[in-house]
């Protein structure tokens, strides 16, 4: 009977087969995710082995590499899908309080919704502005590097039991009307209406390797970026530094703060809490 290795040994061994599976899914799939924060990642890959039945990371590689379909299961695992509707009311109330009256002097307006998941903080969103009177002059773009969450963002479906606590987030972030007026139940889910999606365009991005696709007055990435180590945490605040125009607004989640970043003097607050930021350089 074999003798087994000690826990350090099997976590040495864990980190090679861990650098050698991401190195052969992004040379292979050209999907990134090298400088994802080593506990999170490791947690995860975790995950993936004992769903697929491989045993090892080592054999999840080899099953990654050549079944495209356990490479989709593997990227939603990867991805970070906790999202609702109306999500930290509190952040909403201050975008309709602080960014709004910004927002009206524009004549259009380009928003940048990066890691949208399956969409329900687009479409709150996407609420909000037509309670303002802007939703006909923006435009919302709404990435994921996950195309699976991304299909069920543009269907615009969400679960009807979901709509309570969603009804109490929208009163809580300022709403103005009725929120049931925005959707149509049907059995055990309701459909957002299309008027919603008029000016919402989802479309799959990277953070991790893809470029600016435009510039944008607005850009939120809210509660990604904690999920990534410093260098591509410093990539990604770049990106989003080039892509925003000047005096343009940028919102991170409130775990995040633009704090100790390398591009924190370029930015002033609009409001501390809500981690809202203003390009002012």
């Amino acid at each position: 009977m074999a003798e087994s290795r000690p826990q350090k040994e099997e976590e040495q061994l864990e980190d090679i087969e861990t650098g050698l599976l991401l190195e052969g899914v992004f040379r292979y799939y050209g999907a990134d995710f090298r400088n994802y924060a080593p506990a999170s990642l490791r947690r995860r890959i975790r995950e993936s082995v004992q769903r697929e039945g491989t045993g090892t990371v080592s054999g999840l590689q080899a099953k990654l590499l050549h079944d495209p379909s356990c490479l989709e299961r593997f990227l939603h695992t990867l991805s970070i899908n906790v999202t609702s509707m109306f999500r930290d009311p509190s952040f909403y109330l201050a975008f309709r309080t602080k960014v709004v009256p910004v927002l009206r002097t524009y004549p259009f307006v380009r928003v940048w919704h990066a890691g949208c998941s399956t969409g329900e903080e687009v479409y709150s969103m996407a609420i909000l502005l037509q309670e303002e009177g802007l939703y006909p002059r923006c435009r919302i773009y709404a990435t994921d590097m996950n195309p699976v969450v991304l299909r069920k963002a543009r269907e615009g479906i969400f679960p009807l039991a979901s709509m309570q606590e969603y009804t109490g987030n929208y009163m809580k972030a300022g709403g103005r009307g009725f929120f049931s007026d925005y959707y149509t139940a049907q059995y055990e889910h309701v459909i957002f209406k299309p008027s919603l999606k008029e000016n919402l365009v989802f479309s799959e991005h990277n953070l991790v390797t893809d470029g600016s696709f435009n510039e944008f007055h607005v850009i939120l990435c809210r509660n990604v970026m904690i999920y990534f180590n410093k260098v591509l945490q410093r990539r990604v605040h770049n990106l989003f530094y080039e892509s925003l125009v000047m005096f343009g607004v940028f919102g991170v989640g409130n775990k995040e703060s633009l704090r100790f970043t390398p591009r924190e003097a370029d930015y002033e607050e609009l409001d501390a809490e809500n981690r809202l930021y203003r390009k002012v350089r």
